[in-house]
């Protein structure tokens, strides 16, 4: 059998990895706290399973969808103005994804040809690159650097680079590293998207995982915004919806527009039912996000002031549901790292080199655990004595 050369591009995803070494452990009947994969473990609020129930029982909600519902569409455009102060004409502005990865994975074939240049972030969440090289792009990758607090430097990138991009991928809050971007990067970022002419794409999935009092907002807030290019956003963490996979693509019309098209060739739309839970979700009782907002940050607490009390130094993240660390002293390598943990103290945490050159040398825990499970994963690093390798 013959397949794609662009295969050749990608090996087993590293969570499909993690999952395998993950499974090994457990079948040996020895305990694992997976900090691995960032999938939460809060559960949507009552009112939302409800609506997804109700709408569930009925009959006719099993045809196709097609396209997004009218209500659906309306619903973001209050979402996006109540939350984010930014106007969005629903009919032309907003498009439902089926997930934010899915959008990530397509976005890029409706933008590029082979060979044209996208920009990514370095580290940045796998499928940020993954998808433009999908598509056939040649990626160059935009540094986040420790020492500029892991916001793009658009000086780092050369000026025959820029005049060739035609598409580029940036996030803030960061996954992996947490960083929040302050809002002299957004303008800088729309100035040098007009300068050389690239389209935007800012994943802004984490905008409601802001901690210590503080708040985020959108990209489309910016003047400019929506002339150089697009916003994602997810239900996933905000509402903890990740198995519904809910997403959507809002901003330029144009961008937008070519989206739709492609996924009308692609898929048949949001299950309907997936679609009601979506509404309620954004136009019902907020106290939920709240309420997972603060769940998340005791869980920040909880897990940095453990693991640097038993010699693992890292600092609290200021947003996202991860902890970004540099992997102890006395490790080089992080998978290395990341299997010996797995291994020695049953705590699987996701190696730095899955996010990007940049990312070697780094670990990203999720917060996907309860309180005392992250107590536990604390205990069980220091009994395995695996930390006095850096000593």
């Amino acid at each position: 059998m013959q397949f794609s050369e662009r295969m050749n591009q990608f090996g087993e995803g590293i969570f499909s990895k993690l999952l395998e070494m993950k499974q090994q452990k457990e079948e040996k009947g020895e305990e694992v706290i997976d900090l691995g994969v960032g999938t939460p473990n809060i559960p949507p609020a009552a009112h939302i399973r409800q609506a997804l129930c109700e709408a569930a029982a009925k009959p006719e909600n099993y045809i196709y969808a097609i396209r997004d519902q009218k209500e659906l569409l309306e619903a973001v455009a209050v979402w996006y103005k109540n939350r984010y102060h930014v106007d969005l004409d629903p009919d032309l502005e907003i498009c439902s994804l089926l997930g934010s990865q899915e959008g990530l994975a397509h976005i890029a074939f409706s933008v590029i040809d082979d060979g044209d240049i996208v920009l990514v972030p370095d580290p940045c969440y796998p499928i940020f690159a993954d998808g433009p090289l999908l598509a056939g792009a040649s990626l160059f990758y935009m540094p986040q650097k420790k020492e500029n607090d892991y916001i793009i430097d658009f000086s780092d990138i050369p000026e025959d680079i820029a005049k060739k991009a035609k598409f580029m991928l940036v996030s803030y809050p960061n996954n992996p590293t947490t960083a929040m971007a302050p809002d002299s990067f957004y303008e800088e970022l729309i100035a040098f998207a007009k300068k050389y002419n690239i389209i935007v794409l800012h994943d802004n999935a984490y905008s409601e995982l802001v901690f210590d009092d503080k708040t985020c907002g959108s990209f489309l807030r910016f003047p400019g915004a929506k002339e150089v290019g697009v916003e994602f956003n997810s239900l996933s963490k905000t509402y903890g919806m990740a198995g519904a996979r809910i997403g959507f693509c809002v901003g330029n019309q144009e961008v937008v527009e070519k989206l739709k098209t492609l996924k009308s060739n692609m898929d048949y739309g949001m299950f309907l039912p997936i679609q009601q839970a979506a509404i309620a979700a954004i136009t019902g009782d907020q106290s939920c996000v709240k309420e997972t907002r603060k769940a998340y940050e005791r869980r920040r607490d909880v897990l940095c002031d453990g693991f640097n009390r038993i010699g693992w130094k890292m600092e609290r993240p200021k947003a996202t549901m991860f902890v970004w660390a540099k992997i102890p002293d006395g490790f080089s390598d992080s998978m290395e790292f990341a299997t010996e943990l797995m291994e020695k103290a049953g705590v699987l945490v996701t190696p730095g080199s899955a996010f990007g050159p940049s990312g070697e040398g780094y670990a990203r825990m999720a917060l996907v655990q309860d309180e005392e499970a992250l107590h536990r994963a604390a205990e069980m690093i220091e009994k395995s004595g695996i930390l006095r390798k850096s000593k």
